[in-house]
């Protein structure tokens, strides 16, 4: 038994040192490669690609690509699949219903959630129209937006979303983050 263990040991110490000659595994990644995965949009709109869309346009698009989770009208599969309209006024009572319409405070992170993560089986292959559209629709449900206000990088950040203030800044010491 000690004999095992002094064998694997040995083994282990051989592999890390052969590793700590190569130093790494893999290779850095270039400015390109880092710029490509950088696709962070701030609630001020940077980092918005160019792009548009519309409610109207979003409607099919949503129908398409988002409704066999979420429903028509993004009322969600319960148990399954959240809402994303209805909830507002419940933040307060015991049951509070989260949804983009209601508890969610900038447009902004709409379009950046939508971006990295929907459709749930092909995230990250919807074009910025489409997710300006889709965001569009979404907003529009949610009675925030019109049917055929145009979302694109200089007006989604304007978008006042109702729970914009319900949220406060971390006031401990050791937190350096500014909102």
């Amino acid at each position: 038994m000690l004999r095992r263990a002094l064998k694997f040991a040995g083994i282990a110490l051989l592999g890390a040192a052969a590793f700590g000659q190569e130093g790494r595994i893999g290779k850095p990644a270039g400015e390109d490669k880092i710029k490509a995965l950088d696709i962070t949009v701030f609630p001020d709109g940077r980092g918005l690609p160019a792009g548009s869309g519309t409610a109207a346009k979003g409607k099919d698009i949503f129908k398409a690509k988002c409704a066999v989770c979420h429903n028509d009208q993004g009322q969600g599969r319960e148990g399954q699949y959240p809402a994303l309209v209805g909830g507002k006024g419940t933040l307060n009572t015991p049951k509070p219903i989260k949804t983009v319409g209601s508890y969610w405070p900038y447009a902004t992170t709409v379009f950046d959630y939508i971006r990295r993560a929907m459709p749930y089986d092909q995230p990250g292959t919807l074009q910025a129209d489409e997710i300006y559209s889709v965001v569009g629709f979404v907003l529009n449900a949610n009675g925030i937006v019109g049917e055929n206000d145009e979302m694109n990088a200089t007006t989604l950040p304007k978008v006042k979303m109702p729970n914009r203030d319900g949220f406060v800044p971390d006031a401990r010491p050791d937190v350096k983050a500014k909102r």
